[in-house]
């Protein structure tokens, strides 16, 4: 090489493109905070997606605020945004950082639900013994998904009809109470049911492969048995689970104190956005009965 040569090296360091390690130190750190199963694994994969975004493991402010520019412009629902913020406002916890988040207020409302009919279509289309007793469990005891696949066999009571959920959303412990309706499938079910320990528990409901089930998973069982029911309107699982039985039990006349705890909502507002579903039905008894 020639004296004073200069030599063409571009030294800069290359954005990162795996981001295992540092996810591995979130997951510890969210455990570290009592975070639920479900809300750690919402949590790192919205990091996992923020970090590719920026292309480092350290973002700054500057970069979420990017990032949140980004999902707004998706037009994601406000309860995705805010479960993205969250997770972003840990993750820089972590980093010692302090990010202040503004949580977006829901719509309150929901824009459709399964009717009368369409549940009992879908039930029909189910030709699974164990994929009827988790969706009917899943419906008549108004569970999330992460709750369904977290239940034990201990935590089925069929004497008292309760099931107990021992993680449910924000990590809450709850009752949830199981309607004689689908008793019957849930005693075929354990009929046939063989207990087995996975990671030191017994879970009410296994894959084939004995393993637990996601709830992506049963999520997708639902879309398969909803399409053969030639349910075409929108709505997935947690449409089917949550918001169909309360729109309907509201249509039907019933309180919304008594949904709230049925629900296992921490706030009644929450449980408010049903009520539109009780204006129609007012509606619809007013045009009936006021007649000349």
């Amino acid at each position: 090489m020639a004296k004073n040569q200069m030599v063409d090296i571009d030294w800069s360091i290359p954005k990162l493109t795996n981001f295992d390690h540092v996810l591995k130190r979130f997951k510890y750190y969210l455990n570290g905070q009592g975070h639920s199963e479900s809300t750690i694994e919402n949590y790192i994969g919205n990091i996992k997606r923020y970090l590719a975004f920026s292309g480092t493991d350290r973002p700054s402010l500057q970069d979420w605020e990017h990032f949140r520019n980004h999902l707004h412009d998706m037009r994601l629902a406000r309860s995705t945004l805010n479960q993205y913020a969250y997770a972003a406002r840990a993750y820089h916890a972590m980093l010692g950082e302090d990010l202040h988040v503004k949580r977006l207020e829901p719509h309150n409302e929901i824009p459709y639900y399964f009717d009368e009919e369409d549940v009992i279509k879908i039930f029909a289309a189910i030709n699974n013994l164990k994929h009827l007793a988790m969706l009917e469990t899943l419906f008549y005891t108004h569970l999330r998904a992460s709750e369904l696949t977290n239940l034990n066999d201990e935590d089925l009571d069929l004497k008292s009809l309760t099931i107990r959920i021992r993680e449910g959303k924000g990590g809450r412990v709850g009752i949830a109470y199981i309607h004689p309706e689908c008793v019957h499938t849930l005693k075929q079910y354990l009929a046939m049911k063989q207990a087995i320990e996975i990671n030191g528990e017994r879970p009410l409901f296994y894959t084939h492969t004995g393993k637990r089930w996601h709830r992506t998973e049963v999520s997708r069982i639902f879309e398969r048995y909803k399409k053969l029911a030639n349910i075409i309107k929108p709505g997935g699982l947690h449409v089917f689970g949550r918001h169909t039985p309360a729109s309907i039990m509201i249509k039907n006349g019933c309180d919304i104190l008594t949904i709230k705890d049925l629900l296992r909502h921490k706030d009644i507002t929450t449980t408010a956005r049903y009520l539109h579903i009780s204006d129609q039905t007012r509606q619809l008894k007013h045009d009936k009965f006021l007649k000349l």
